[in-house]
């Protein structure tokens, strides 16, 4: 039996507000709380609660058959957090069903997995423990920012645990190969890989209310049958998309929520079922590996990363923020680590994009790439003169690891120290307790003494009668004499 495997992922931008050069050194907030709010409520309002009440009835009508999958980030989640938290509170609604997975990606929606191994690594396990906090379960499955894949990436999510991947199905890497297989990363097989299938997926997300689109209107009977009629051999079939898809850019007048709505009903007349990445990943083995060697996303038309890093504005904005990786990641200060993660947002590298794209840009307060290039390298260089404010600029980042090293392990030895200290002192206090026992119990036999001392004066014991001492024989014969 075919099956479709639904994925929507959802990440909130972090706005950053209009910065200039004479602000370093005295303004350390850059955000622009305004429009946070702004953007996170209109489009909550607009697509994901209507969105997720519509998955909510899928799943309350057709039972474990509909199974749908999503991904957080966790600068995402806070701004949901803070703005929005009825949309959390529906996703755990949803989780309780049974029929929802969360997968794990890093934690900023970032760039890390281009350049830093260990930044990666920490954010992918940051928001993985977020998704425990909310939702119960540790992620199996891990999803990039932007499907961003490679072959070396793939190779570390295996190190991580991971069972699977999600990706795009980029025509020149799969050739002549189907995007409906599951597949593995050549450096580490265990590790699955599920491909996105790019048409059936934009046409949803990009094409639906397009009304000069060949395939308008398109309808969930015939977008089904579309799937029933591949051949029987291809099995999967992987729609991965933003869930701001479903409202933003699909308005809900085109009646992108009824198609939603009734994609189960026409899987099922069709025999075609769902279900989540991690079942795939354990009902269907492999059929080969895919090598990617270059880096993939699923943005824009060619595939990689030139949307982010295809300048020399990009890519020394790039540089310049993960110099400072490693010190971030030594110092380990609870205000830097926040910005860390706002900064590390790929939205910041894809507002100084100067290519064109088939996809609206929404540059927000920037007039152009440069100006957003501007405004951020002027944050960043406040953001650097905080972190190496924290230390000496002239300690290396080996001497402070080291220090910090020795400072730690003398905090964790102090610590035990207390600790030890606190159970003496448990124990001295136990002791102490069943001395005081013992001396009530040793005076209060000391106080029952005198009572027994004047009763037995009080009563005497009683004399025995005196015997007769007996009489010499010499008196005894003059009595007997007379």
């Amino acid at each position: 039996m075919k099956k479709i495997c639904l994925y929507f992922e959802i990440h909130q931008i972090v706005h950053l507000k209009r910065y200039r050069f004479f602000d370093i050194g005295t303004d350390h907030y850059y955000y622009d709380d305004y429009e946070n709010e702004r953007s996170v409520n209109d489009t909550v309002e607009r697509s994901y609660m209507p969105a997720l009440n519509t998955i909510g009835k899928m799943i309350e009508e057709n039972g474990d058959f509909f199974k749908v999958a999503f991904s957080l980030s966790g600068v995402g989640i806070e701004q949901l957090e803070v703005h929005a938290p009825q949309v959390l509170e529906k996703l755990q609604e949803l989780n309780q069903t049974g029929c929802v997975e969360f997968l794990a990606e890093p934690y900023s929606h970032g760039l890390s997995s281009l350049k830093d191994e260990e930044c990666f690594a920490a954010e992918v396990k940051k928001q993985c423990k977020k998704i425990k906090e909310y939702f119960g379960k540790k992620p199996t499955v891990l999803r990039n920012s932007s499907l961003i894949y490679s072959d070396d990436i793939g190779m570390q999510a295996a190190q991580m645990g991971f069972k699977g991947m999600l990706t795009e199905g980029a025509k020149h890497v799969l050739g002549w190969k189907s995007p409906h297989y599951v597949y593995h990363c050549p450096m580490a097989p265990n590790l699955k890989l599920l491909l996105r299938d790019i048409t059936l997926s934009d046409d949803i997300s990009l094409r639906f209310s397009n009304t000069s689109w060949e395939g308008y209107p398109l309808f969930a009977d015939n977008y089904i049958g579309r799937i029933a009629e591949m051949p029987e051999e291809e099995q999967v079939v992987n729609i991965f998309m933003e869930l701001s898809a479903l409202g933003i850019a699909q308005p809900l007048s085109s009646n992108i929520l009824d198609f939603i709505h009734a994609l189960p009903v026409c899987a099922k007349q069709k025999g075609v079922a769902f279900a989540t990445p991690s079942e795939v990943f354990d009902s269907t083995n492999s059929v080969g590996e895919l090598c990617v060697p270059d880096t993939l996303s699923w943005m824009d038309e060619e595939r990689d990363v030139s949307c982010w890093l295809g300048n020399p504005m990009q890519r020394e904005a790039f540089e310049k923020l993960y110099s400072v990786a490693e010190r971030v990641r030594i110092a380990n200060d609870p205000r830097i680590n926040v910005d860390w993660d706002y900064l590390q947002a790929s939205n910041n590298f894809r507002f100084m994009t100067t290519k064109p794209s088939n996809v609206g840009l929404d540059r927000g307060i920037y007039s152009s790439p440069f100006d957003a290039f501007t405004n951020y390298m002027n944050i960043l260089g406040d953001f650097i003169t905080r972190v190496n404010d924290l230390y000496p600029p002239e300690i290396d980042n080996d001497q402070l690891n080291s220090l910090l090293t020795t400072i730690k392990n003398e905090g964790d030895e102090i610590m035990m120290k207390d600790q030890e200290i606190q159970r003496l002192q448990a124990k001295i206090e136990k002791i102490e307790a069943e001395n005081d026992k013992l001396r009530e119990k040793y005076e209060g036999k000391e106080a029952d003494a005198p009572a027994k001392k004047t009763a037995a004066k009080k009563e005497p014991a009683k004399k025995a009668p005196a015997k007769r001492a007996p009489r010499k024989k010499a008196e005894q014969k003059a009595d007997e004499a007379l």
